[in-house]
């Protein structure tokens, strides 16, 4: 299980700098975000993503995974063979795609989205294959527009059915505290498409909403929160999971400096619960 950080919040840092700030923060590794702007992005992964895998390996660090654009949802979006040829040609496996949504009130139906999902899933697969790539789909909490795959049950209504070699179950102990199942019963849903974790605590609590109350959440540094990593921790390495562990810092900063400051405690807090539990 590889220590990694997903780069989205690091969009102004070359090559070097995320070598040195990866150093800087006990980091192994990267969640490697590409979007326009960043240091690779769709239109020059084919040359940057290669440089990027190489030199930072020369650092001994590794590339576990590519999160692509938002809207990388279907398997006809421009960027989505430019981003599975340069991840073939970087030795990249594992891509997080984007997200369809459900919502209720406007009518819409269930069981129409899982079997439209689907049948672009089959898409995914075609290009997974032909670039020896991972296609995998994020537990996301969130409402009223629901994520499709908001839990593991709702992720394997997504999932079952197709190769595992080619699909994959991207989990969020977070938004699984908001919107999901006990974590050691989504694992035992999803064993065989596990394949990502991401590291971000949340704080749960109740606000008065008029008459009535409501769940308020809130982003927090890990151990501020609700999630047990402990358990977390332990179901992982119960189960044999050897994907990468992703750190996310989704949470209020003042700037980059506090950023950093909260980020580094963090990465070493989850380092501690990681070898903790591989008995390190």
């Amino acid at each position: 299980m590889r220590l990694v950080m997903f780069s989205k919040f690091l969009k102004d840092k070359d090559i070097a700098g995320l070598a040195a700030t990866a150093k800087e923060l006990g980091l192994e590794g990267y969640d490697l975000c590409v979007r326009d702007g960043y240091v690779v992005s769709p239109a020059n992964a084919g040359e940057m993503m290669p440089r990027l895998v190489q030199e930072l390996g020369r650092a001994g660090l590794s590339v576990a995974m590519v999160t692509g654009p938002i809207d990388l949802v279907w398997p006809d979006h421009a960027a989505a063979e430019l981003i599975c040829a340069a991840m073939s040609e970087s030795g990249v496996r594992l891509l997080k795609i984007g997200y369809e949504f459900l919502n209720p009130a406007k009518g819409e139906d269930y069981w129409e989205k899982v079997d439209h999902i689907r049948r672009g899933l089959e898409g995914w697969v075609r290009m997974a294959q032909k670039y020896d790539v991972r296609v995998c789909l994020h537990t996301h909490s969130g409402e009223p527009r629901y994520h499709m795959g908001v839990n593991c049950a709702a992720l394997m209504h997504l999932l079952a059915g197709f190769d595992p070699k080619y699909v994959g179950a991207y989990l969020d102990p977070g938004h699984m505290a908001v919107d999901g199942e006990p974590f050691s019963y989504g694992v035992s849903m999803v064993r065989k498409y596990l394949a990502i974790v991401a590291l971000k605590d949340v704080l749960l609590f109740r606000e008065d909403r008029g008459d009535e109350g409501g769940e308020g959440r809130q982003w927090v540094t890990a151990g501020k929160g609700c999630v047990a990593w402990s358990k977390v921790f332990a179901e992982l390495v119960r189960v044999g999971f050897d994907g990468p562990l992703t750190v996310h810092g989704e949470y209020r900063n003042d700037g980059p400096e506090d950023f950093r400051a909260k980020l580094k405690p963090e990465v070493a807090y989850f380092r501690g619960k990681r070898d903790e539990a591989v008995g390190k």
